[in-house]
């Protein structure tokens, strides 16, 4: 199972165990009406799907710590903590696509989550992280990836 669907289910765990002991129904109803109407996949996005010219056009966020911000980071990030993204969704533009990472996808996917109960349809999480980013080649990992297909795919 992969770590970012795994990540939605722990976080859908985590903010559904207030709603259970309290039965707070506007929660449930919340969580309900996402996952009846979610698409598989349409929060996630991975780093060989964007074209290195694409990346200027997203508000990247990376959701690490600020220690591990400014240790690396990907280029034009904004750091905006994982626990923080509903405090500072504010400072999200909804008008262009804003994709968050964090280390593995695991946090920024849970902060995903909520971006999204609360109507940001534009945040998407960057699978595998920023682990996964610089491994697949960083902002050359879509035309690494195009150049890998084989013939006729």
């Amino acid at each position: 199972m992969n770590t970012t669907l795994i990540a939605l289910c722990a976080s859908l765990v985590l903010l559904a165990a207030p709603a259970r002991a309290d039965e707070n129904p506007v929660v449930v109803d919340a969580l309900s009406g996402y996952m009846d109407f979610a698409e598989y996949g349409s929060s996630l996005i991975w780093p060989e799907q964007i074209p290195a010219a694409d990346w200027n056009k997203i508000f990247i966020v990376d959701a690490r710590d600020a220690a591990q911000y400014a240790k690396e980071h990907i280029p034009g990030a904004v750091n905006i903590d994982w626990r923080q993204a509903v405090a500072r969704r504010g400072d999200l533009p909804k008008d262009r696509m804003v994709v968050m990472y964090c280390n593995s996808g695991s946090l920024s996917a849970q902060a995903v989550f909520a971006l999204r109960l609360l109507g940001y349809d534009n945040v998407k999480v960057l699978q595998d992280g920023f682990e996964g980013w610089k491994a697949k080649g960083g902002f050359g990992a879509h035309a690494r990836a195009s150049a890998n297909k084989p013939a006729g795919n």
